[in-house]
Order: structure tokens, then sequence, then C-alpha cells
């Protein structure tokens, strides 16, 4: 595995600020161009890096805000790849978000779960309320034996 130079972390770092800022201020175009540019500083294999998760979910959570979702699912799809991307409760509630809003309702419950499960309600807030509404109607409560 490449590692990263602690040169090129700091400047991805910078730009995902830059990229945050932005995205801050709602110039999601702007906030794009960003995290683009640190995404070409991740060497290959992208996926061996854990930049490249943050990198690639802020990149999805873009592309979600303008609600172009099959780009959002693309590059969340790579995040879960990534080093500490499978299990994190955000990427799996993008993911979910955009296979419901995909037509994919058996993919986006999974996903849905899961990142209920790791992040509660909670995680939901923000969002259009039709997305925890969708997971709390397939989640069962636990049955008394």
């Amino acid at each position: 595995m490449t590692s990263i130079s602690d040169e090129t972390h700091q400047r991805i770092t910078d730009l995902c600020a830059q990229g945050d800022t932005a995205a801050g201020e709602g110039d999601f175009e702007q906030a794009l161009k960003h995290f683009k540019a640190a995404l070409a500083l991740i060497p290959d294999p992208t996926r061996d890096h854990q930049q490249n998760t943050w990198v690639r979910a802020a990149i999805g959570d873009m592309y979600f805000q303008q609600e172009q979702f099959e780009d959002c699912r693309e590059h969340f799809r790579e995040a879960v790849q990534s080093p500490g991307g499978l299990g994190n409760p955000f990427i799996h509630l993008r993911l979910g978000q955009c296979a419901l809003e995909l037509g994919d309702e058996a993919r986006a419950a999974d996903e849905l779960a899961r990142a209920f499960m790791g992040g509660g309600e909670e995680l939901f807030e923000g969002d259009d309320a039709k997305y925890l509404e969708f997971i709390q109607s397939r989640l069962r409560p636990p049955q008394d034996a």
C-alpha cells in the first residue's frame, strides 16, 4: 500500500476545508471543485487511503444536495469500500437515500437500516422526513417471548 506524504495530506485537508466553507455558503459547485481537486491528490489505488473515504463522501454529499442521485451514489459506493467506510452511518444514510430516490427500495431499506442502527434518529435530522419514515415503516420492534 502506498502512503500519502504529510505535505499531500495537508493539501487535501486544506482543499476540503475550502470545500466545506463553500458548501456552508450554499455554493455546492465551488465546493465540488475543491473536493475534486483534493481527490486528484490521492494516489492510486485510491481505495487504499482513508482520505478517499471522506473526500468521496464530501463529493457525494454535494451531489446529494443538488439532487444528482446517480453521481451521489457513485461516490458513496467508493467511500464505503475505502478504509472506515463500511459501517459509517452517514455513508449508509446517503447510500440509502440515493437508493430510495432511484427506486431501489430493497437497497434503500438495507442501507437506511444500517444508518439508523449506527446513528439513530438524530442522523436523519435536517433531511426530508420521508427517509426516516421509510425506514421506521420497515423496522420491526423486538417481540417479547
